[in-house]
C-alpha cells in the first residue's frame, strides 16, 4: 500500500537518536517537546510501525526505530543533495552547532559569521570553543555540526575534510632577545610547548623533527594565552599560530618565522560525511573560505 512520509519527520527522528530524547532534538531542531511528539507519532502512523519504546521514560527508539536510523539518514543526505543540485535558492533556517579552536575566533570565524548573518538572517548559529581533538570528539558523538579545526592527518574516518587557510607558525621569544637565527633561539632558550593533546601542538612537534630542531622542554601547556604570558615574562620561547599574536604583544614579544621557508598549519571545515544540515555547513564554509587570508 502506499504511503507518503515527509523528509521533516525523518529529521526530527535522527535528531531524537542523535540526542537521545525528544526534549534534547526539540531544542536541536528548533520545535517545541510536543510537536517532535507528535511528529514522531504522525511518522509511526505514516510507516504502520512503533518506532519506539514509550514503556520507557524518555521513549527510546525499538530494535524497528534504530534499525530504521541509517536508512533514513542516507533518504535526507539524497534529499538534500537534490535540493542543492537542483540550484535551491531558499533562504536557510535552523540552528547550526559549530565549534572553532581558539585562534579562528578573534578573527575568521567572527568575520565570516558577520558575512553568514547578512546573507541568512533566520539561520542561528551556535558557537563554542575548545581544542581540535576534543572538538572532533564532539563532531562524531553528533553535539556539532561542523567545527574549525587545525587540519587532521589523516582526515578521521567518517569526516570530511575542507581546507580553508594556511596560518604561519611563527617563533615568539621575550622582547629583550637578540638575533635573528630561530634555531638559536629555540634551542639555547627553555622551550614552551604548545600541548601536544591538541592537534597543531602534534604538527608543531612534526616539523621540530623535520627540521632537526632539538628543544630544551621547560612547559607543555594548553593555553596559547599562557603560553604567551609566559614567554613575556622572559620564562623561554614557544611556537605558535601568527593569529594567536595580538598588536596588543607587540612590545612584550620577539617574533620571528619558524622555518625557512616558514612552516605553517592548515586550517578548515571538519564535518560527518552524512548529516542532516549539510546545507548549513556549506554556507558557512562558503564564507569562511570568502574572508579567509590569501
Amino acid at each position: 500500500m502506499p504511503f507518503n512520509v515527509s523528509i521533516r519527520h525523518l529529521k526530527t527522528l535522527i535528531a531524537v537518536s542523535e540526542h537521545g530524547s525528544f526534549a534534547a532534538a526539540a531544542d536541536a531542531v528548533c520545535l517545541t517537546q510536543s510537536a517532535v511528539s507528535q511528529q514522531m507519532k504522525a511518522l509511526e502512523e505514516q510507516l504502520g510501525v512503533e518506532l519506539f519504546d514509550r514503556h520507557r521514560r524518555p521513549p527510546e527508539l525499538n530494535p524497528r526505530g534504530r534499525a530504521l536510523i541509517q536508512r533514513a539518514r542516507q533518504l535526507v543526505y539524497l534529499y538534500e543533495r537534490l535540493h542543492d543540485e537542483a540550484g535551491g535558492e531558499s533562504e536557510l533556517t535552523g540552528l547550526l552547532e559549530i565549534g572553532a579552536v581558539p585562534t579562528t575566533l578573534t578573527g575568521m570565524v567572527p568575520r565570516a559569521l558577520v558575512r553568514l548573518r547578512a546573507s541568512q538572517p533566520t539561520l542561528q548559529v551556535r558557537v563554542s570553543s575548545g581544542l581540535s581533538a576534543e572538538l572532533l570528539a564532539r563532531l562524531d558523538r553528533g553535539d556539532l555540526d561542523a567545527a574549525v579545526v587545525s587540519e587532521p592527518k589523516p582526515v578521521p574516518t567518517g569526516m570530511l575534510w575542507h581546507p580553508v587557510a594556511e596560518e604561519p607558525l611563527m617563533v615568539i621569544a621575550p622582547a629583550d632577545c637578540s638575533g635573528d637565527d630561530y634555531r638559536a633561539l629555540l634551542t639555547e632558550l627553555p622551550f614552551i610547548r604548545f600541548s601536544r593533546n591538541a592537534w597543531v601542538g602534534h604538527s608543531i612537534q612534526r616539523k621540530l623533527l623535520d627540521l632537526g630542531v632539538h628543544v630544551n622542554e621547560a612547559m607543555e601547556l594548553d593555553s596559547l594565552e599562557a603560553i604567551r604570558q609566559m614567554v613575556r615574562h622572559g620564562l623561554g620561547v614557544s611556537i605558535v599560530p601568527v593569529p594567536a599574536v595580538t598588536p596588543e604583544d607587540a612590545g612584550g614579544l620577539r617574533t620571528l618565522p619558524f622555518g625557512d621557508p616558514p612552516q605553517s598549519r592548515g586550517v578548515g571545515l571538519l564535518e560527518r560525511q552524512e548529516h542532516l544540515k549539510m546545507g548549513l555547513t556549506a554556507a558557512l564554509l562558503r564564507e569562511l573560505q570568502a574572508v579567509a587570508e590569501p
